[in-house]
């Protein structure tokens, strides 16, 4: 994979591809030659299946146990109900204000958006209140007002959702406002965009990532490594471009990344990318989501692998998150 332009330059705009995005597992079923069965297994009507199609073309095709398909088509399974898997894994649903959710000291997460390109089966906020606690009503204005409250917070997280589901111009107005927050010196963009949908890595949000005051940090979410394929490469490249520093945060999930290979190969395709794994997260117990448990011994089991076979800078640290701690927890 090779270094790109500043911009990425794609023949179809990003809102236009997100719109001509799969819905129906029947439609994902054709598209890569899966026996009806696998869509007779397809459930979950309360969280719809949404896939770019860009990573549709990742996955093998005839495979219904492809690493990229069991991320996002929704099964039966989901419907099961498992003791300790409940709807708010984290305890976050009662704790905002104003889409401003306070778990860390000198940090705060923003809650930009509901919206996301694509729909993880294992999302932990999937049942989320987004109703009563979305940052975006009023042009953010009571999110920024509870901020300006807060004035410890050195570092804003914009979560969601995906705060790239927003426009340019709305993020700019965000962006300019938490720049009027004297306190605040880092912004921290959680995102599934440049793996999901690279050509969301435009003109103009690099422009506005290197006008921006802040130092920018940009965490990316891709479990394995035939999610990345040079389009990504490219965003990754032009991101790095604004002065971001870019990570990554995988789930650790059966039948997708839960051996020492493929996250061996993950580590190292997104060095190649630019983007240094971070952390690789124990899943987060939420209700639909246990078929994709990793219990935390093989979890260490695994990272002990990855010590052996990589050097330091490419072993991800295997964490998870507990309700009320002001951090996340190391496991590994």
């Amino acid at each position: 994979m090779s270094e790109a332009l500043p911009a990425v330059s794609r023949p179809r705009g990003w809102r236009q591809a997100l719109r001509d995005a799969v819905r129906s597992p029947a439609e994902l079923a054709a598209l890569l030659d899966l026996p009806p069965a696998v869509v007779a297994r397809a459930a979950a009507p309360d969280f719809p299946l949404l896939v770019p199609r860009s990573f549709v073309a990742r996955m093998r095709k005839g495979d219904p146990d492809d690493p990229l398909l069991r991320q996002v088509l929704p099964t039966a399974a989901e419907s099961e109900r498992t003791p300790g898997y409940v709807p708010d894994p984290v305890g976050e649903h009662g704790i905002g204000a104003g889409g401003v959710l306070k778990k860390y000291r000198h940090r705060a997460l923003l809650i930009a958006t509901a919206a996301c390109p694509v729909h993880c089966r294992y999302c932990f906020r999937r049942a989320f209140p987004y109703s009563s606690q979305l940052a975006s009503r009023a042009d953010f204005g009571p999110a920024v007002a509870a901020l300006a409250r807060l004035d410890d917070v050195r570092e804003v997280i914009l979560s969601g959702g995906d705060p790239l589901s927003l426009d340019n111009a709305r993020l700019e107005r965000l962006v300019a406002r938490l720049e009027a927050l004297p306190s605040v010196r880092t912004v921290r963009i959680h995102t599934r965009f440049p793996v999901m949908l690279p050509e969301r890595v435009d003109a103009g949000l690099l422009a506005l990532l290197r006008r921006t005051r802040f130092a920018k940090v940009v965490v990316l979410h891709c479990n394995h490594p035939n999610e990345l394929d040079d389009s990504v490469a490219e965003a990754a490249a032009a991101l790095r471009q604004t002065g971001a520093i870019l990570l990554n945060q995988s789930v650790l999930l059966r039948g997708v990344n839960d051996d020492a290979d493929a996250l061996a190969r993950l580590s190292e395709r997104l060095f190649q990318a630019g983007v240094l794994p971070y952390y690789l997260h124990l899943l987060d117990p939420v209700q639909g989501a246990a078929h994709f448990d990793v219990p935390a011994e093989r979890g260490r089991e695994l990272v002990a692998e990855l010590r052996a076979r990589l050097p330091g800078y490419l072993v991800p640290r295997l964490v998870r998150e507990d309700a009320g701690r002001l951090s996340k927890t190391l496991v590994a």
